[in-house]
């Protein structure tokens, strides 16, 4: 059994109801709608959010068919925001496997996002909640300001840590944040309990998206998707901004050159040539600590996160949410 599996356990059922009630809306009549729907479903990742709905519902009080249509939204929501984004960012894979907008086209990929959005807004009409509608509306539209600073900020790549951390916070951790909190709400928990699953679930998702970045760096071939793709993107995160910060200034000019030549001139450039540029980047951003420091800021956040649980008793759905934090640190992929 994996480790996600094993956290998964105090909930396993519900997961299974979950499971069921997803493959259940991821259907169309149309037949090309559906042989996309079914290859996006084919690849799902951890699928993290609908997990994070359910323990949070579970360490609250129970989870409820509302819980269970919450984690459906949200996992179609998430993985809506993902075929949009491939689009806007020209990303080709995506869990090892083409893009939607690569196997198909750009336009497809458009309109099958925004068929999933669709159903979205319906599952959140069936759970009848003004609450958990009014945290999801406000998550969509962090999520879309936090692509757009992504995508102005994309003029020059070299943002600070401060912007950094707008971004990951508006495009990764709000999802995450919604999810536990509107988990809460579906379990009807107290103002007190959401507000401390909210906290829990962004502090959780800047962990994961700080690990994200760290693994750009890595040589895992698990990962799905080749190493140092945000350089090539034009998105310069915190390991590379760190190191910049400390290396003497000429040093730093030297990288942030063949960082732009990677990202405007990869086309153009041969297979080994651009090997090394990769490779110059990465002992660089290895040699001023930028990883090690990632690192540091991953265990701040998971602190803040272990502390907004603080408030619940100890449980076997606790202890599972306090090894997430783990996990998300340690996961090679």
């Amino acid at each position: 059994m994996d480790t996600i599996a094993q956290i998964r356990q105090t909930i396993a059922e519900e997961f299974r109801q979950f499971e069921n009630l997803y493959e259940q809306t991821m259907r169309s009549e149309n037949v090309v709608l559906d042989q996309v729907l079914r290859y996006i479903s084919a690849k799902r990742g951890k699928q993290l959010r609908p997990t994070l709905v359910l323990l949070a519902a579970k360490l609250c009080r129970e989870v409820s068919d509302k819980s269970v249509r919450t984690a459906v939204a949200m996992e179609m929501l998430h993985n809506a925001s993902l075929v949009h984004d491939d689009v806007v960012d020209g990303s080709a894979m995506r869990h090892g496997v083409p893009a939607v907008h690569e196997r198909w086209s750009n336009k497809v990929a458009v309109l099958v996002g925004d068929w999933m959005l669709s159903r979205v807004i319906g599952a959140l009409g069936e759970i009848r909640n003004a609450q958990i509608l009014t945290i999801v509306s406000r998550m969509a539209r962090a999520l879309t300001s936090g692509e757009l600073i992504q995508l102005h900020a994309g003029n020059s790549m070299w943002i600070g840590e401060k912007q950094y951390f707008d971004i990951i916070g508006k495009k990764t951790a709000e999802l995450f944040a919604a999810c536990t909190e509107a988990g809460a709400v579906s379990a009807g928990a107290s103002s007190r309990q959401q507000t401390a699953m909210r906290t829990y679930g962004y502090e959780l998702g800047l962990i994961f998206q700080l690990k994200d970045d760290v693994l750009d760096y890595s040589d895992s071939e698990e990962l799905g998707k080749p190493t140092m793709g945000d350089i090539r993107d034009g998105k310069a995160t915190l390991p590379l901004l760190i190191a910049l910060d400390r290396a003497p200034k000429d040093e730093s000019a030297h990288i942030r050159e063949i960082a732009e030549e990677l990202n405007s001139q990869q086309r153009s450039l041969s297979a080994q040539t651009q090997s090394e540029i990769e490779q110059e980047i990465k002992n660089f951003v290895m040699r001023y600590d930028g990883v090690r420091y990632a690192y540091q800021q991953m265990r701040t956040h998971k602190n803040k996160a272990e502390e907004a649980l603080r408030i619940f008793h100890d449980s076997e759905t606790k202890q599972a949410l306090l090894n997430l934090l783990d996990y998300i640190i340690s996961r090679l992929y």
